[in-house]
């Protein structure tokens, strides 16, 4: 598989997660459930998500629109080397922050190692 492919496969790994995201409201009751919390971090949780969305979507058009750059270039490394930790953290978080014994909860953990991977294909190989 050429590092062009795998970048490729990169952009469309975070839109997933932007369509993921977008669902939370409705996944995750938000409607209700956030109202348990206070106001500033009930504004919080759906400002964070909303900005994640947006960080997902940005990676995926870089992905999409700059996949030599990001194959060739030192930039293009330090970046993507930067999103494989980016998912390498968000795996260790699941240990730290979610304690929950459910097989969508490790679904979800293979699915961030996945994107770490993927991430760091084109600079190590």
């Amino acid at each position: 598989m050429t590092d062009h492919t795998v970048i490729l496969l990169c952009g469309f790994y975070c839109l997933g997660f932007v369509l993921f995201h977008s669902r939370f409201w409705k996944l995750f009751a938000w409607r209700t459930e956030l109202d348990k919390l206070s106001a500033a971090n009930k504004a919080i949780m759906q400002i964070l998500n909303l900005r994640l969305m947006y960080v997902f979507l940005f990676v995926a058009a870089i992905c999409f629109l700059f996949p030599n750059e990001l194959a060739t270039t030192t930039l293009g490394h330090f970046f993507l080397g930067g999103m494989s930790l980016f998912w390498l953290g968000r795996t260790i978080e699941q240990f730290i922050f979610l304690k929950v014994d459910h097989p969508l909860v490790h679904l979800l953990t293979y699915i961030f190692l996945i994107g770490a991977i993927l991430f760091a294909m084109p600079v190590v190989l």
